[in-house]
């Protein structure tokens, strides 16, 4: 399968976004992105000190990201960014509208033990609980799937496909 639309893989910490993603985009024969690479230096060593970032500090990380889709319009991409949300969601669709969201889901204790195994990231588990809380899930009126992420990463990326065909349908 291909596309011409830009797919932004979001999530709380810990979802895979930055497993699911590559794989997600090889799927679909469009390039990836990694949202994490578009944070600034402060926000990074924010969050690497256990500080969870404002929406003040989302904001040039989310032009940053809008900005690399906007890039991808018409020609497809896939991006991750927590975007949790509705007005990071609007924010980046305001710089590349037609954005289609996955919305990796999942069991919190299956996050937070996938988080506790994970090496070299600057996100600690112990952010997870603001994750949480911040969290809005899609809207109905938000183009979009939820996909659960239970399983490989693997059979997570191929349920993303289907539920995105389904959504073309």
């Amino acid at each position: 399968m291909s596309t011409t639309h830009v797919v932004v893989v979001m999530g709380v910490a810990g979802t895979g976004k930055t497993t699911v993603g590559p794989l997600l985009a090889a799927r679909l024969g469009v390039p990836y992105a990694e949202g994490d690479d578009f944070h600034p230096a402060a926000n990074i060593a924010k969050m690497s000190a256990g500080t969870p970032l404002t929406d003040e500090d989302r904001m040039p990380w989310l032009d940053a990201i809008g900005e690399w889709a906007h890039g991808r319009s018409g020609l497809g991409g896939v991006v991750s960014s927590s975007a949790l949300k509705r007005a990071y969601r609007d924010r980046l669709r305001a710089a590349a509208p037609g954005l289609v969201f996955v919305h990796l889901t999942g069991d919190r204790a299956l996050i937070e033990d996938r988080m506790s195994h994970r090496e070299g990231h600057f996100m600690p588990a112990k952010l997870l609980d603001s994750q949480f809380a911040t969290l809005q899930p899609l809207g109905a009126d938000e183009a979009g799937v939820a996909v659960d992420v239970a399983g490989s990463p693997e059979d997570i990326a191929d349920r993303a496909v289907t539920a995105l065909t389904e959504l073309d349908g």
